[in-house]
């Protein structure tokens, strides 16, 4: 009864995640054609403020719309390759790997320094056994010398 649940969850989880992505991934192709929409009336709204109105004829450049045009188009081709070749490759499976490959150091790390706490922690025990163990020593034979020093003891009384 229970699991059921818990694997309907997961599936939802997992069926909101893909929906997620396919939404951001919708905004973003959306974004890149709105852009173009841009960059084609902006470069018509160039050529017409040049050639027709002579707008532009005064700048220090000429044919300044079509450096204008050659930029705009730059950023363009920028988008594209983001949207379509570096999500390609650096998209939501890329995260998940790197995301899996990092936990997977981290739990390696932290295996490593939980065998390490551990051996100190051994290895600390150990001194400390060996240490009470040498006090235990030292007092016995500092009793059995003190017997031995009462016993040899001329001045002590009979008793």
């Amino acid at each position: 009864m229970f699991s059921k649940n818990k694997k309907t969850e997961k599936l939802d989880s997992e069926s909101r995640e893909q929906y997620d992505y396919a939404r951001k991934r919708i905004a973003q192709k959306k974004g890149l054609m709105r852009h173009f929409i841009f960059f084609l009336a902006g470069s018509i709204l160039f050529i017409v403020l040049d050639a027709i109105l002579k707008r532009g004829h005064d700048l220090l450049i000429p044919g300044w719309y079509v450096w204008a045009i050659i930029i705009w188009a730059f950023f363009l081709i920028i988008h594209l390759f983001n949207v379509f070749i570096t999500n390609k490759f650096m998209g939501k499976e890329w995260e998940d790997r790197q995301l899996e490959k990092l936990k997977a150091l981290q739990e390696v790390r932290v295996a490593e320094l939980k065998k390490q706490a551990l051996q100190e922690v051994t290895i600390r025990e150990n001194k400390i056994a060996k240490e009470q163990e040498a006090l235990k020593e030292m007092t016995r034979d500092d009793a059995n010398t003190l017997t031995q020093v009462k016993n040899n003891n001329p001045n002590q009384l009979p008793e």
